[in-house]
Order: C-alpha cells, then structure tokens, then sequence
C-alpha cells in the first residue's frame, strides 16, 4: 500500500455495497453528499484505484473500516488494531510528536497583540487561567439575588458585584485533563486563544498529557480551506496540515484510533455563518468516530448555543487581582521590551497606582487580557493612567466593536447589517442611559429586546412588523453579546454591560446629546450618578445640553433662599465696582472669594487635612502673589479656583479690591519664601503658624455680612459648595466643547451667577 492510490477488494466491493443500501444511497447521490465526481465512486465499486484521499472518504462515509475494504498487495500483513498485541503506540507518538515539533511550536509558540508591532512568545505572557464549572448564563437566578438589590447611594454598592459569580474557580490547565471534552466559553479577549496555545506547547514538551500529540487548529481557517477543497473533513484537513511533517495519513489514524490526541479548536464563533453547519456536523462526527482522544473547544459565550453530546461547558473567569499582578509582571518585561529589573519595578508601579481609589473603575475593567493589555500599553507611555478616562474606555470599546476582529482576520457575518459603529454606539447609549435612569443595572431579556426593538423603528429603514421588529432585537442583542462582549447574559434571560463602567460611559455619552431635563437633573443631584457626571465632562457637549445643564443648576439653587441672598450680593457687589472684566468674571471672582474665605478658614483648627492645605498655601502664595501681579486677564475660568493660594492671588489680578488687597499684603509680607529658604520657613511655620491663620480667618470681603457676625451657617457653606462645583463644572465643559456656537456661549455667560429672580426678568425681556 505504497503510494498515493489505494483499490477495494472483492470482499471489501461487497460490504460497501451492503453498506451503500442500508443507507439508502445510490453510487451517484453518494458522490453528491460527499462533493465529488462519480469517476472516484464508480471506479471504487469497480475495483480500480483511486486516490487515496477519496477511499478514505468513501469509507468513512458507509461507516466502513478502510484498511477492512482495502485490497493488499501479495504477502502484505493485515493493519493489527488490537492495542494489546500491536506495536509499540507510546513510540509512535514520540516519533510523530518529534517530526512535528517544529510545526506545532511555529503555530503556537507566539501570539500577536494590537498595538504591539512583534509577535510575542506565548510562555513569556500566559498567566494561569481559572475557570467557572458552570456558566453564569446556565443558573437560574432571580432578579433579586443581584447587586443591584443594594443602595449606589452609599459606599455598600459593590461596583464589582457585576463581575463576581460565588461559585468555585478552578484552574483550567486542570479541567482541561480532567474533561477528555470541553467546551471553553468566554468574553472576547478573556484569553481562550492563548490558554488553546499554551495546551498545545506545554503538551509538545511532554510536560501535559505527554502521552498525546497536540493538534491545533482555528476553527475559522478550517472551515475557509474546506470551502475551497470542497471537503469539509477534519481529518483529511489535519493529514494534509501534518503531511509536510512526514506523518502520513496512517499514522495519524492510528494516533486518533488510539486516542492519543490532543485537539485543540480554537474560534468556533469566528466560523462564516455560510459554514457554520458543516463544521459543527464535521465535529460532531470527528468527536464520535474518535471519542478516545481529549478536545478543547473555544468560543465566546454567546455564540455557543449549538451543544455537543458528551461536553462539558465551562467559562473563563476574569481575572483576579493575583493574575493581573502577574500579567503586568509578565507584560512590562515580554511586550516593553524592558529588562526584567526594569519590568518588574513598572510593574509594582502599575499595580500601586491601579489600587488608588480614584481608579477603580479602571480596576473593574482590567480584569480580561485585552483590556488589561491596554490599560498596560497607556500607563507604559506616562507611568500613569491617563487624565481622561474616557481615553481609556473608547480605545477599549473600539477595540471590542471593531479592532479585535480586524486584528484576527475575522470578517463576521454582519447579522444586523444596518447598525454601523456610530449606530451601535447610539444603541448602547440609549439602552444605557434608559436602563441607568432607572436604577437597573441587570434587565431581563425582553426589558433589553423591548428597547432595542425601540431604537431599530427610529431608523429610516426600519420594519414595521412587530413580530419582525422582535426577531431583529433578538438577533441584535446575541450578535452584540457574541461578537463584542458588551453586553453579557449574567443568568438564565437576565443581562446587564459587560461591566459597570460600560454602562455609565454610554450613559455619559447619551447626556452630552440628550435635551433630557430630568436625566441632567438627576446627574446633578444623585450620588450614583457621580461617576456619569464625570465621565460626561470629559466628553464634547452640545449647546442645546449646555444650555439645558445651566437652567437646571438655576432650578436646583431657585429654592434656597440663604443661597440666593448671598448670590444677590455678589450680582450687586459686581455692579458696583470699576473693573475691565466681563460682569461674569467679575461675578465669578466675589463667588470664590465668598467661599474661600468663609469655608476654607473657618475649619482649619479642627480639620488636619485643610491645615495641610493652608501649610502648603502659605508656602506657594508668595510665588502665586508674585506671578497674579504680572497677569491681565479677563478668562472667566481663571476666577473658578478651589486653591487658597491660587484664589487669594486672585485679588491681586484682578485688582478690584485694594482694601482686601493691601490687608493680604500685609499678612502675606510675614511668610518667609520656601523657594529661598525652605528650612527658615518650615520653622517660622511651626512658631507663628496660629497667629498667621487667625490673621487671615479676621480678613472679611468689604460690607459682605451674611449670618450672625458674618459667619456663615453650615448649611449655607455646603449650598456655597455645590453652587460653586457646578459653576466650574459647566464652565469647563463650555470650555471645551468645540460644537457650542459663539451666542450659546454668550446667552450662558450673560445670565452666569445672577440669583434666580433676575434671571428670570432677562428672560421675560
């Protein structure tokens, strides 16, 4: 049986024409199932030669044994198929893994990351993976066993409840010995791929399952050439792919008769719909014909929906704070390209600076490879995160709808072809602002398809059908989920974002174009809500917004009454003085200086903190004194400061009060300057520190008296506060938001920091 062409014998012409009617099958329909001529099959009922490829796929196809049905040349012994009285088969795997080790290290051995222009060796970044025994979509849990049963208003809300599941991790080196099949489910970027190359090099090294020869293969690449051969046959496609190695066709079978195989299909989600079938058939009948050896199959959760006889499920789970350490261990050394010394202490810097509360929400996303590598790539250029998050959260979000894909080649069926990227992100905005505004961080499946459905009828070429309309948001939600991560079925019917943070940003993004009066109230007044309002004033803002933004800050403040008095003083105290500046600014400066100096002095005998601050004013005033004298401005948000130091120069840029002016000079003229000698002035600090305080807790704004001696209640101190923050922070975004028109801008600052009942009268004009 040397060479390429192999012949029946008689006996074996016989059982496959039995064979051949217990199936039901003629010669020609045989040839048609199995996508090839009728030369091949009638030859093979003919008792010539054929290819040897075809004999086998005749077999294969009447469930016939080849080397049963094949004619042997004169004194050629029969194939033994007993493995107890065979050959040595531990032998033949070594000497087919020898042949092939070269081959399964050049497919596995690397990996390529985005941004990143070298390939990188696997082993230099893989971090153990853990895995969930059961996927969170396949528990039944009630809506109120979520997280969101606890209050975001106060620090009990566990942003991170969304990702945690109480059940057992277990590690998934260790599942994938223990299940001889599995099924490895995961979010785009959790790792599948490089776990499936991991397996395939560990076991080419005999150190996992140094009994089996590693077999890898993408499951997408399978089923493109199988298109074009027209064969969509697992282990021809396998022959063909070992055949350069010199393992023949024989060889191969004898490992997988044996089960000495360790197959490792990595992307079933990535398959052309076009094919999916006839792969899913093809490894259905793979997996029964030879059930003795161990399969690895992976795909994103929401893909997976097909089952296999015989597997087991599982899920990656995310990463926990031990694995991102080490990933970014790993990462600055292998992709940085830094020494290991070097990669080690950026490493322990990333970490230091990942567990600052402030960064949270970036903890929260960093717990999958993809975006964990990302945040790593951002702090690898800084050393830190960056400024705005929004940076962040859009370089991942892209790289979920549309660069991871690109990346591996994958061109998926557009299953909702008329949702482009900028239709997707106004999908996901106004399902999250919709959901956010509500409180509901978790919707059950027809809450979430209700409102797809409810966006697919706003677009031009919509249907009206409401049965069709239902069947699209379904359509749309698993292709949403399948093939960006974004959305993630968490129970059985009961969905939520991928992670908190998601959420919050589409919802920013739906504020900075909504016309929403009761979303932006809400974003100014609910502490839940915090985090949308920051993420928000990253992001460019229309005008129409901004304008809605400013009447609500007057409807909030309309209603205090000891708030309003003393926004009535600074309208009638910017009147009523000379100045080159805009009222606005001029407003703006009385509003700082009220806060300053009735809120920051009075509290810092009993609050170490503020006496920290003031410790460091006194030091910086002198420079800032200095430098405010030489500055002529007229910039609005140049009055919106919080710093004592920085207000205080204030008076002096702005010269408008020589009184306040002079008396600072005078109190200022004690403080020794730190950048001449900063030993005297941490003495001088440490004997006249009290002295200076109460010196400057005596210096009052001229005729301002609001309360009892002209101290201010606590009350009014907290309304002055949040006055004074949404100001700065409407006046920043006014600041750079490119899409506001000069007479927007113009209609906001004309009406800036007057009380309500003035206010009122310009409108009415």
């Amino acid at each position: 049986m040397t060479g390429r062409s192999l012949k029946a014998s008689t006996k074996g012409i016989e059982k496959a024409k039995t064979a051949l009617s217990y199936h039901s099958l003629n010669q020609k329909a045989l040839a048609e199932e199995l996508g090839m001529s009728r030369q091949p099959v009638n030859k093979f009922f003919a008792g010539e030669r054929i290819d040897r490829k075809y004999f086998y796929q005749i077999c294969e196809r009447l469930n016939l044994e080849w080397d049963e049905i094949v004619a042997r040349q004169p004194n050629e012994p029969e194939v033994e198929t007993n493995p107890d009285h065979s050959f040595d088969i531990n032998a033949l795997v070594r000497e087919v893994r020898r042949r092939s080790h070269d081959k399964i290290q050049y497919q596995c051995g690397t990996l390529r990351m985005l941004n990143i222009p070298q390939p990188i060796e696997v082993n230099h970044l893989y971090v153990d993976v853990n895995i969930l025994e059961k996927p969170t979509n396949y528990i039944p849990v009630e809506m109120s066993q979520l997280p969101q049963v606890l209050n975001p208003d106060t620090e009990e809300f566990d942003r991170f409840g969304l990702g945690k599941v109480l059940q057992k991790r277990v590690p998934a080196q260790e599942a994938a010995s223990t299940y001889s099949k599995l099924m490895m489910l995961g979010k785009p970027g959790s790792g599948k791929t490089t776990f499936l190359k991991h397996l395939a090099i560990e076991c080419n090294k005999g150190q996992f399952l140094a009994d089996r020869l590693p077999i890898f293969m993408r499951l997408k690449d399978f089923a493109e050439d199988a298109s074009d051969a027209g064969d969509f046959n697992l282990f021809n496609n396998i022959s063909q792919d070992l055949e350069s190695c010199g393992v023949s066709y024989e060889e191969l079978e004898t490992l997988l008769k044996y089960g000495r195989a360790l197959m490792l299909l990595d992307g079933l989600d990535e398959v052309p719909q076009a094919h999916f079938r006839k792969v899913l058939k093809e490894i259905r009948r793979f997996a029964e014909k030879f059930y003795q050896n161990q399969l690895v199959i992976t795909c994103r959760i929401a893909a997976q929906s097909c089952g296999f006889d015989g597997f087991t499920d599982v899920q990656v789970a995310d990463f926990n704070s031990e694995q991102i350490e080490a990933f970014a261990q790993k990462w600055f050394v292998a992709v940085a390209n830094n020494s290991e010394e070097e990669g080690q202490e950026k490493a322990s810097q990333f970490m230091e600076k990942l567990q600052l509360p402030e960064n949270k929400q970036i903890r929260e996303l960093a717990v999958t490879p993809i975006l964990l590598s990302l945040t790593c790539l951002f702090f690898q250029e800084a050393a830190d995160f960056p400024s705005s998050r929004t940076k962040l959260y859009e370089q991942g979000i892209d790289i979920l709808l549309v660069r991871w894909d690109e990346a591996r080649g994958i061109q998926r069926d557009e299953i909702y072809r008329n949702l482009s990227v900028p239709r997707k992100h106004k999908l996901l905005s106004q399902v999250a602002a919709i959901t956010f505004e509500q409180g509901e961080y978790f919707f059950d499946q027809d809450k979430i398809q209700q409102l797809i459905a409810n966006y697919l009828r706003t677009l031009p070429d919509s249907q009206i059908d409401l049965d069709e309309l239902r069947e699209d948001s379904t359509t749309v939600l698993k292709a949403i989920e399948a093939q960006h991560g974004l959305l993630v079925e968490r129970s059985m019917g009961i969905y939520s974002f991928s992670h908190l943070t998601f959420q919050e940003y589409f919802t920013a993004r739906a504020i900075v174009a909504s016309s929403n009066s009761e979303i932006i109230k809400s974003l100014l007044t609910e502490k839940r809500w915090r985090e949308v309002y920051l993420l928000a004033g990253e992001l460019n803002w229309n005008g129409d917004t901004l304008l809605l933004l400013k009447q609500q800050i007057d409807l909030i403040t309309a209603k205090d009454a000891e708030l309003q008095q003393v926004i009535q003083w600074i309208s009638q105290k910017s009147r009523s003085v000379q100045s080159p500046y805009k009222p606005v600014t001029v407003r703006a400066f009385y509003l700082a200086l009220v806060r300053v100096l009735g809120l920051s002095l009075s509290r810092v005998h009993t609050n170490p903190n503020s006496l920290s601050r003031l410790y460091h004013s006194a030091g910086s005033f002198p420079r800032a004194a200095a430098l405010a004298r030489k500055q002529s401005t007229n910039v609005l948000d140049l009055a919106f400061e919080v710093d004592l130091d920085v207000v205080l120069a204030r008076v002096f840029t702005f010269n408008i009060e020589p009184e306040l002016s002079q008396t600072l000079q005078q109190i200022q003229a004690q403080v020794p300057n730190p950048d001449e000698d900063r030993e005297r002035f941490d003495e001088w600090w440490q004997k006249e520190y009290q002295v200076w305080i109460e010196q400057l807790r005596a210096v009052r704004i001229p005729d301002f008296k609001v309360g009892q001696d002209g101290k201010l209640s606590q009350h009014l101190k907290n309304a002055l506060k949040r006055y004074y923050e949404f100001n700065k922070y409407l006046i920043d975004r006014l600041n750079i938001s490119c899409q506001v028109t000069s007479e927007v801008r113009a209609q906001i600052e004309d009406t800036l920091l007057l009380p309500i009942a003035e206010i009122e009268n310009r409108n009415n004009r």
